[in-house]
């Protein structure tokens, strides 16, 4: 018998980082955002479509986002206590109508 090579592993998938999409609420702290994120479930018992809330801490390197500018932010490692996210991009600014487009 003559040995045979074992063929080699499939190589480990990539983990894909959730992409969020919500709005600043505050701005106050150097580098650091809350985005409010809202999605609507049903309640358990009576199936009536809830709305609910989660504030999210998001690091943004350059300060660029703004109180009630839409974002977007991708989760990554942990940055600190309760910060696991960062800024993607600005979606829109704050005070901007749907159709201008962002600078």
């Amino acid at each position: 018998m003559s040995k045979q090579a074992k063929p080699a592993a499939p190589a480990p998938a990539e983990k894909v980082a959730k992409t969020i999409t919500g709005k600043v609420v505050s701005n106050k702290m150097e580098k650091t955002i809350t985005v409010v994120v809202e999605r609507y479930e049903p309640h358990p018992r009576y199936g009536k479509y809830m709305r609910r809330t989660t504030r999210l801490l998001a690091h943004d390197e350059n300060n660029e986002s703004r109180e009630g500018d839409v974002v977007a932010i991708q989760e990554c490692r942990p940055l600190s206590r309760r910060k696991n996210f960062r800024l993607v991009r600005v979606i829109s600014r704050a005070g901007q109508t749907a159709g201008e487009a962002t600078p």
